[in-house]
């Protein structure tokens, strides 16, 4: 079974390729990616996904921040046209069009605490972007976000291998994010303030890239804004940290035959789900 994934832009959701075959032995899929790079105008985002279709895969997952702007929704367009089974996951915005994203037979998982980099020229230089994926993608990983992206990709390719088309409606918050995944209550508080920061940077970067133009204020605003994802990612890590102290960090690793794996404690056995 081929995974095509499309990228359109870059988030921090965009692992997503790498949270399906972990250990690059499953037997059951082969994953292919094609993506735009950093660039979401409308010929970067067709070119793309034309040749995601045109590998006929048996699914589709789409990547890319702001899921309403032009690039993204005429690859979007052009999915539904196609037929193919498909997953969008995108950030916030593209909260505002879930139900016409629904309608096109698209499945979709919005992750509110994956947001807007401070795209500033004056400020954000490649170190910085790499800088603030890095402690994005550690709040994404060690609070639930990550998991919960595997599962519901999984789920579809389950169906779809049981001759279904069951498709994602998720949107992904600080609550059903961490939401089964700590033992420890505090780890979980934690964790779930880790992603309310996260989601509240965006506010910030949106403001510091669309609305300030007093070139002093803005650039004050995006590096306060990657600030806040800084200190969100060292809460999540805490929040792991706890769960390591008590022996009792969840794992869900895949089978060869693609089956879901599961354990807490790091030396027990592994049980399938």
């Amino acid at each position: 079974m081929l995974i095509g994934v499309a990228k359109f832009g870059m988030i921090g959701s965009s692992f997503v390729e790498g949270l399906l075959d972990e250990r690059a032995d499953r037997e059951d899929i082969d994953v292919r990616v094609v993506a735009s790079g950093s660039k979401m105008d409308e010929e970067s985002c067709l070119s793309a996904i034309e040749s995601v279709i045109s590998m006929d895969p048996s699914l589709i997952v789409a990547v890319c921040p702001n899921a309403s702007a032009e690039g993204p929704t005429a690859a979007r367009n052009r999915m539904s046209e196609a037929g193919i089974p498909s997953i969008l996951i995108s950030d916030s915005p593209g909260i505002e069009i879930k139900d016409e994203v629904s309608n096109q037979g698209i499945g979709y998982v919005f992750v509110k605490s994956d947001p807007l980099i401070g795209a500033r020229r004056e400020f954000l230089d490649p170190v910085e972007m790499a800088d603030f994926n890095s402690n994005l993608l550690k709040v994404l990983s060690s609070t639930g976000v990550m998991r919960k992206l595997q599962k519901e990709v999984d789920s579809t390719i389950n169906s779809i291998k049981s001759g279904g088309e069951d498709l994602p409606r998720t949107i992904l918050g600080p609550w059903n994010s961490t939401k089964g995944e700590f033992e420890n209550p505090y780890a979980r508080a934690k964790a779930m303030a880790a992603l309310q920061i996260a989601e509240d940077v965006a506010s910030v970067t949106y403001e510091a890239c669309f609305i300030e133009d007093k070139k002093e204020k803005y650039i004050f605003m995006a590096s306060s804004a990657h600030e806040m994802m800084r200190s969100a990612a060292k809460l999540s890590d805490e929040a792991r940290e706890i769960e390591k102290s008590n022996d009792a960090v969840k794992r869900t690793p895949h089978s060869k035959e693609g089956n879901l794996l599961h354990k807490t404690k790091l030396l027990e056995k592994l049980q399938e789900l």
